[in-house]
């Protein structure tokens, strides 16, 4: 039988990306942050141009919102149309590391 110490956790990344109008970026951006499950939000230009990357974590989310949503209001004053590429933290797998420690 496995102990809880000799099982670990995969995490499992997931990506997405949506194209959206800069007048629609911030109210995007924000329904994301409040999926929970998102760790990190890219805003590229038409171009592909990195515009903000914004790493976030549970504990980020609720105390800095206010300077991320400035950051965000000003890229979308600047572009027409961007793209938000999403990571997500999926589903996590056990994996048993008994295997890997015998050898």
């Amino acid at each position: 039988m496995l102990s809880a110490a000799s099982i670990r956790r995969l995490i499992v990344e997931q990506v997405e990306e949506f194209q959206v109008k800069g007048d629609d970026l911030l109210g995007r951006v924000r329904e994301l942050i409040a999926e929970g499950n998102v760790r990190n939000l890219t805003i590229k230009n038409a171009d592909g141009r990195t515009m903000l990357e914004i790493p976030l974590t549970i504990g980020v989310v609720g105390a800095l919102i206010a300077p991320v949503a400035a950051a965000i209001g000003a890229v979308a004053a600047l572009v027409t149309e961007c793209t938000i590429t999403v990571t997500r933290e999926g589903e996590s797998e056990p994996v048993d590391s008994t295997e890997s420690e015998a050898e």
